[in-house]
């Protein structure tokens, strides 16, 4: 794979960042300033109806369903360029982009194409994912969530929990367990559900950050419209696939926070002058920093084999894992660089305020599309070869576990 740009990619480079410099700055976010949710889910939406017009949602989307027709490539390069200012990209708008639009695009019938695509990429619906439940975080298939047919309609009972901004959602994508005889990774069917259905009740989850952006969703006697299914009756594991590989491909596309640390480094004195100065401090940035732009290039090829119509399977969660560790990492030498000073900084301290939350949150990387065991042992069996564990599970009828 040649890593140099060609003369199209530098020429669509140069387009996205003119076309950024006059569009995003009315856009951008504060640093240091927390929004309130629903104010940010609205500048969300109007920033993702700015890059519809513009013509940048959706890019690798063909252009019969509403998005540019562009390759991976351009997707990564507008990626790069978008990256540079602080924009409303949360998850609720990106779980539509990045979970329910391939979900849809791939399972959905013409009618559920048309009636979710273009509208998601213009901003005017938002998502939230029902996946996660008590007894089913990292062992996702062990959902009990009930999805009971009755006539042209499913009746669903059930809990989620880690709805990601459910509260403020207007669709969310829901795999719930249809016939609980078959093993727990069969028998699993998938759905699109309006989260104002009655039935559907969001509670908002306090956590360490003082955020309510997470939830728990519970669904009693929810009746979703069979229309509303995705994919055939039992085939809810391999939508379930199609939606993490969108995630895991998704978050291994953040630029990461190193270009961040460097400039904190270069401005925090220290008795070297600055922090910048310091050989390790030099040599932890420039392993992260090389890291990144190898996760980079990994990541532009795994989207090439999603434009071809190849799976990436496993290898999806290679970029995911490397983010979410060096994340952390980066971050946390936020707080040594700064010393003493980063445990209560100044309420006018934008740069410290922003990397307290970020570190914070780096945490939820580790979990979200995936935990670092879960991965290792994905890509450990799936990529290299190695041996599977033994699963005492495999093959028996759910209901008998």
């Amino acid at each position: 794979m040649d890593f140099n740009e060609t003369a199209e990619e530098a020429a669509f480079r140069a387009e996205a960042a003119a076309w950024l410099a006059e569009h995003a700055p009315r856009h951008v976010l504060p640093e240091g300033v927390r929004l309130d949710d629903a104010e940010e889910a609205q500048r969300g939406r109007a920033w993702q109806r700015e890059l519809y017009d513009g013509g940048y949602a959706g890019i690798t989307l063909p252009k019969a369903l509403g998005g540019r027709g562009g390759t991976a490539i351009e997707a990564v390069v507008f990626a790069e360029e978008e990256d540079k200012y602080n924009l409303p990209r949360g998850p609720y708008v990106k779980i539509g982009l990045g979970m329910a639009l391939p979900v849809i695009a791939k399972h959905g019938s013409p009618e559920q194409i048309a009636q979710f695509v273009e509208k998601t990429l213009k901003g005017e619906l938002t998502w939230c994912q029902l996946f996660s439940e008590p007894s089913a975080g990292s062992d996702l298939a062990n959902l009990r969530t009930r999805a009971v047919r009755e006539g042209d309609e499913w009746v669903v009972n059930g809990q989620k929990v880690w709805s990601s901004w459910a509260h403020l959602t207007d669709w969310g994508i829901l795999v719930a367990r249809s016939d609980p005889s078959l093993p727990k990774h069969k028998g699993l069917t998938f759905f699109v559900v309006k989260m104002d259905s009655p039935g559907v009740e969001v509670r908002p989850i306090r956590q360490i950050s003082g955020a309510s952006d997470f939830n728990e969703t519970f669904l009693t006697d929810v009746r979703i419209p069979d229309a509303q299914r995705i994919g055939k009756v039992g085939d809810g594991w391999a939508c379930c696939m199609t939606v993490l590989m969108g995630e895991r491909l998704g978050t291994a596309a953040h630029a990461g926070a190193v270009e961040g640390i460097i400039h904190l480094a270069a401005a925090t004195p220290s008795h070297e002058g600055t922090a910048y100065d310091d050989g390790a401090v030099r040599m932890r940035l420039a392993e992260a920093l090389a890291e990144q732009r190898a996760e980079a290039h990994f990541n532009a090829r795994l989207r090439t084999m999603v434009s071809r119509g190849e799976d990436p399977g496993a290898m999806a969660g290679m970029g995911k894992l490397s983010f979410a560790s060096r994340n952390q990492k980066m971050f946390g030498l936020a707080f040594e660089l700064r010393g003493l000073d980063s445990l209560a900084p100044s309420p006018d301290d934008a740069v410290m305020l922003d990397a307290h939350y970020e570190y914070i949150w780096s945490t939820v990387w580790r979990i979200a599309g995936g935990a670092d065991e879960v991965l290792r042992n994905q890509i450990s069996e799936r990529v290299l070869g190695m041996p599977g564990e033994i699963r005492a599970d495999k093959n028996v009828p759910f209901n008998q576990l």
